[in-house]
């Protein structure tokens, strides 16, 4: 097989979560540098900037040149969500690069999620419900709908931060920063109803509890963390009012996501080791890094906020173990990158030979 045909072909059968793996790496990165791991920390960023920059060209060689496959991901269900990686990705790359203040960049970046959020937020969802096939409404429903739940509290996490560093426009960010917030809180709701009704109703099989049901506990992570990034905003008349609701129910949802961790990890069990399926790399994995860093960030900052050390401890135990699931996935995807580099080297010498 040619190197082009190899190259092509990942190209057009890219996955639209691949952005997930800027997610993951740009939370991780966030989480150590509050660690203090200043060393670790920049290197994750660039990794997440290294591949957001890949994945965004990528992805526009495949509208150019693959644009049916393209298409049809936004129409097969599993797929639909997953161009919310995109919208998340970015915020989340945001937020990391006002720790190291590049405001300029990230007030650019919060154009881009933001923008991508309100037109993927309508655009998606109906195309999810609408879309002809062989399968019930309501079975389509699945982890990977949480996405679009931690799309809209990245737009929430990157506004927030910006706020304090943004004299001119620090009412207008706040209002926006808790209206994104409020709404993704509704969206969750609404997710968890229709992915609950098809877990129960439909009774999913071993090979469709992938990673992506760990979204479900990410999206009550990032909630605490916009939360948290709400509560130390710079004053603005918004906070007035709702400082004191959004603390409340940032807590609620750090108690369900810990609540979630459990079933988890045994739908986990249940299919790697009960049913024996086989535990390979894929971009779902990207999906579980994620949320353990953003547990670990959302621990550290609601324990911070309001005084409880017990949360903050917890936090800094789930860095570590973040850091070390983002380790094991890189691993697995650089082992899939050469797996394509040596089929693509074996088909070259074979058309030489």
């Amino acid at each position: 097989m040619a190197f082009g045909q190899v190259v092509g072909d990942s190209i057009r059968g890219l996955h639209p979560a691949y952005f997930a793996l800027v997610m993951a790496t740009g939370i991780v990165s966030i989480a150590t540098a509050l660690e203090g791991w200043t060393a670790v920390s920049v290197g994750l960023m660039w990794i997440a900037i290294v591949a957001y920059v890949g994945l965004v060209i990528l992805n526009l060689l495949r509208v150019v040149f693959y644009s049916e496959n393209f298409v049809r991901d936004l129409r097969i269900p599993n797929r639909t969500f997953g161009f919310f990686t995109f919208v998340a990705g970015t915020g989340v790359l945001g937020a990391r690069l006002v720790i190291d203040d590049h405001i300029g960049i990230a007030l650019a970046l919060l154009a881009v999620t933001a923008g991508t959020w309100l037109l993927l937020g309508y655009v998606l969802p109906p195309l999810a419900f609408t879309v002809v096939g062989g399968i019930p409404r309501l079975e389509r429903a699945d982890g990977t709908w949480f996405l679009w739940v931690v799309a809209t509290q990245s737009v929430a996490v990157l506004a927030a931060a910006i706020q304090p560093h943004a004299e001119n426009w620090r009412s207008e960010l706040a209002l926006f920063a808790v209206v994104c917030w409020a709404v993704g809180i509704f969206l969750y709701m609404a997710v968890a109803l229709f992915v609950a009704l098809r877990v129960f109703l439909y009774h999913p099989k071993p090979g469709q509890l992938g990673g992506a049901y760990w979204i479900a506990m990410g999206a009550t992570a990032i909630t605490v963390v916009a939360g948290a990034n709400i509560g130390v905003m710079v004053e603005a008349p918004i906070l007035d009012v709702t400082r004191t609701t959004i603390e409340a129910v940032s807590l609620f949802f750090w108690a369900f996501g810990t609540w979630l961790i459990p079933p988890l990890v045994f739908a986990g069990y249940w299919r790697h080791v009960t049913h024996r399926i086989p535990l390979r790399y894929d971009v779902s994995f990207w999906s579980i890094v994620f949320p353990l860093g953003m547990y670990g960030v959302g621990c550290r900052q609601l324990g911070t906020v309001n005084q409880m050390p017990l949360l903050t401890a917890i936090g800094q135990v789930e860095v570590w173990v973040a850091v070390v699931a983002w380790v094991l996935t890189f691993a697995g995807f650089l082992g899939k990158v050469t797996g394509w580099s040596k089929t693509a080297a074996l088909g070259h010498r074979s058309r030489l030979g």
